[in-house]
């Protein structure tokens, strides 16, 4: 058996292609000290050293490794327990069994989806010179592949889809969503920022095909990135001075600073990494 791996934007997870039906259906997650007895593959992955959390999609499964884990130590282990799955020739998680009912009205939402997206939005974007593509539906999100200038097209994205398709609650990018299966994106503090960002900033600044994305919170700091619209834009320091970065610390007073990591000068440096500099406090 041969398994494929990739990267993913979150260094601390991988994503592992076996080649063959993993769940079939649904996705389904699972993290360290969860019962996973009827999912025997997350059981038997979630027992390996290191392992602290697991995602299992229609044909591929995602690791997410525990802080300090050294990845040439770990992915042997994993390929072997995945391999050792398939060989034992062990059920698919048979919590999709008892949801399959609940599965055909997924498959129906992702291929309006699909439809939708392909038909009607896709073109669009890319006369804006972007990409969009359908990458998965997770508990009412849509989680979309978006290149270019289609990010500042999020929100009217988001409006269309939740328009035609009332089962999705809302919209993320595949970075976004990797980003946040972190557990320091999941703190009080975090999940208030974030609540503030996808509900009172961007839609504001979404007529102005900006975007702005929580990149990382390490209190009482919190990094932030501008995208489309907004970088490079030369009232980007004001909006961030006299709006932004009022609201935040205004819903999140633990917070102090709001560090904006856009690469003003060309996108060639979009994405936040921790111990490197150019990071310029707002």
């Amino acid at each position: 058996m041969f398994i494929q791996t990739e990267d993913t934007t979150n260094p601390a997870m991988l994503r592992f292609l076996p080649g063959c039906t993993v769940t079939g259906g649904p996705t389904l997650a699972f993290a360290a000290g969860d019962a996973a007895e009827n999912a025997p593959l997350a059981d038997r992955l979630l027992a390996v050293p290191g392992v602290a959390a697991v995602v299992l999609g229609p044909e591929h499964v995602e690791i997410t490794a525990s802080d300090g884990t050294d990845w040439a130590v770990l992915k042997p282990m994993v390929l072997r327990a995945i391999m050792e799955h398939f060989r034992d020739g062990a059920p698919v998680p048979s919590s999709q069994a008892a949801a399959n009912d609940g599965d055909e009205d997924v498959d129906e939402v992702v291929e309006q989806l699909r439809e939708l997206i392909a038909t009607r939005i896709h073109p669009a974007v890319a006369q804006s010179g972007g990409d969009i593509a359908f990458h998965d539906f997770i508990d009412g999100i849509a989680i979309l592949d978006l290149q270019g200038p289609a990010i500042g097209l999020k929100q009217p994205i988001t409006n269309m889809l939740r328009h035609y398709v009332p089962e999705v609650s809302g919209v993320r990018t595949r970075e976004e969503h990797e980003r946040l299966q972190l557990p320091e994106m999941n703190t009080p503090e975090a999940l208030a920022v974030r609540r503030l960002l996808d509900e009172e900033v961007n839609p504001a600044i979404a007529s102005h095909g900006g975007n702005i994305a929580l990149i990382d919170i390490k209190l009482p700091r919190v990094y932030i990135r501008l995208e489309c619209g907004c970088q490079g834009c030369g009232m980007a320091d004001v909006t961030l001075k006299q709006g932004v970065e009022v609201a935040i610390r205004r819903a999140v007073p633990a917070i102090t600073e709001v560090l904006d990591v856009t690469d003003h000068a060309g996108g060639s440096n979009p994405y936040y990494q921790p111990g490197k500099g150019g990071a310029s406090p707002v």
